[in-house]
């Protein structure tokens, strides 16, 4: 049990891809770090935003060893939703967050679908 908890004891930082009003928000409540490679825990997506560069940064922060969480806007993660449905680890998790213009649907949540197989709805 000691193991594990070793393996993760620094995952110490949430990351968020989102639209402007929830990275701010969350930047704000004070989740932004640079680290020593100079990269940073968000990104924020608007219209211009290639969806390679979404995809890219997903990736980026599924691989960094200091990330705990990821929050994504649902509506940005349906845009990449192979890629969050394909990511199977247990660290960084990827929490669907509702944005200001875009309400949550339960039905599209990458968590939710993982909860409802393994009760066999």
């Amino acid at each position: 049990m000691a193991g594990a908890a070793s393996l993760h004891k620094d995952r110490n930082f949430l990351a968020v891809i989102g639209d402007e009003d929830s990275v701010t928000g969350l930047l704000l409540a004070g989740i932004g770090h640079v680290n020593a490679q100079q990269k940073r825990n968000f990104l924020v997506v608007d219209a211009k935003t290639p969806l390679a560069t979404i995809e890219e940064t997903f990736l980026e922060l599924t691989k960094r060893k200091d990330i705990a969480i990821i929050l994504i806007n649902q509506h940005i993660a349906e845009d990449i939703r192979e890629l969050v449905d394909g990511h199977s680890q247990a660290f960084p998790a990827i929490l669907e967050i509702p944005s200001k213009d875009h309400p949550y649907d339960p039905e599209k949540d990458s968590v939710l679908k993982r909860v409802r197989r393994l009760f066999g709805e």
